[in-house]
């Protein structure tokens, strides 16, 4: 089948990467990206994992569940030419179908490289849109791939999965956008624990008439007892990692919205192996006269003294100029699996849908 015909569908990604010499690989074996001609031989394995996690995770070496492998090869669907990566280095290399037999867990993949041309490794978010033959996004897909070395060019692969009837059938895919942070500052909400012995990271986010929120997380994933007290250290960054300037950064939430409920006293807390805090960042896209400021990336320093992550929560913040953080609040809601030690996989808890408040003078 070289089409599937399902609904507006929830994403389901998941990549493999290998090291190779001089660049780093999704495949297991033959090179998959040389399937944009006709009759090319493709590994299923590699093409299709069969365990797939949102937002970009690895999959687990297992999948999630052993007893279905994908199979058979997967019908490739055409490209245009060949154009070389776009401005930021992704260049998407093969499209393809899979039939509802396969053991994928996919309905279609596409396989894609990202060469890193800058000084530094580099952890890459990109979002990708499978589109019908109408022009229309069926779904758009958000991708991560770990890692990239300086000058290494990074095969991966990306998948959405329908899980209704009807839908448009895809016929192509693009980049939409593409994030890069240093692999030293990259944020994680599980897999190894990092040196500093806490997963720091940001969640979906909610809105409502304009009000932004977003939750930071911070899990104690190491061994000893991890101390705060007070508010995060947020640097707003630009697309280039420069500083963003002119953009108040306020202690408390509460004069962007009384309805986030980030404008309590900070209190010191000591954090257990396993257990987790919380703050929010809130923010309004109202735009008056003056241009609209938007920042993708926010550094992130749990207290003073602590290193750096970059999160992306893509603050539009129109001409406000302000931005509200919450204090750190122990997250009683948060239930670790494992042993502590940053093999558990935390579940991002979403912040509660907030009230369209009008602002507070």
């Amino acid at each position: 089948m070289p089409t599937a015909s399902r609904t507006v569908p929830a994403a389901l990604a998941g990549v493999l990467l290998l090291a190779a010499c001089g660049s780093q690989s999704a495949t297991q074996g033959d090179d998959t990206t040389g399937a944009r001609g006709a009759g090319a031989p493709v590994d299923a394995a590699a093409l299709c994992p069969s365990g797939y996690s949102q937002y970009g995770s690895l999959p687990s070496s297992a999948g999630d569940d052993p007893s279905v492998a994908p199979s058979g090869t997967p019908t490739p669907l055409p490209l245009p030419s060949a154009t070389g990566p776009d401005e930021d280095g992704v260049q998407v290399t093969g499209l393809y179908a899979w039939d509802a037999g396969s053991g994928c867990q996919a309905d279609y993949s596409a396989t894609f490289e990202i060469t890193n041309s800058g000084t530094k490794t580099a952890t890459y978010t990109v979002t990708f849109s499978f589109r019908s033959s109408s022009g229309g996004a069926v779904d758009n897909v958000e991708q991560t791939v770990q890692a990239v070395a300086p000058g290494q060019t990074a095969k991966a692969t990306v998948a959405m999965k329908a899980e209704a009837m009807h839908a448009p059938e895809v016929s192509g895919v693009e980049v939409l956008k593409v994030r890069s942070v240093p692999a030293d500052e990259a944020s994680s909400a599980s897999g190894p624990c990092p040196a500093s012995g806490v997963h720091v990271y940001a969640d979906q986010g909610d809105a409502a008439m304009g009000l932004r929120v977003v939750g930071l997380h911070l899990v104690n994933c190491g061994t000893r007892t991890y101390e705060l007290d007070g508010y995060p250290k947020l640097e707003l960054l630009d697309e280039r990692h420069g500083s963003v300037d002119g953009v108040r950064i306020l202690q408390g939430t509460g004069r962007i919205s009384t309805a986030v409920g980030g404008d309590d006293s900070p209190q010191p807390m000591a954090l257990r192996p396993g257990e987790a805090a919380q703050s929010t960042i809130a923010w309004r896209n109202t735009t008056g006269f003056g241009d609209p400021v938007n920042v993708p990336y926010v550094r992130v320093r749990a207290k003073s003294g602590a290193g750096p992550v970059i999160v992306q929560p893509e603050l539009d913040l129109g001409t406000t100029g302000q931005l509200g953080v919450g204090p750190w609040k122990k997250d009683e809601t948060f239930r670790a699996t494992g042993t502590g030690t940053g093999t558990e996989r935390p579940t991002p808890p979403l912040p509660s849908s907030v009230s369209p408040d009008f602002p507070s003078p």
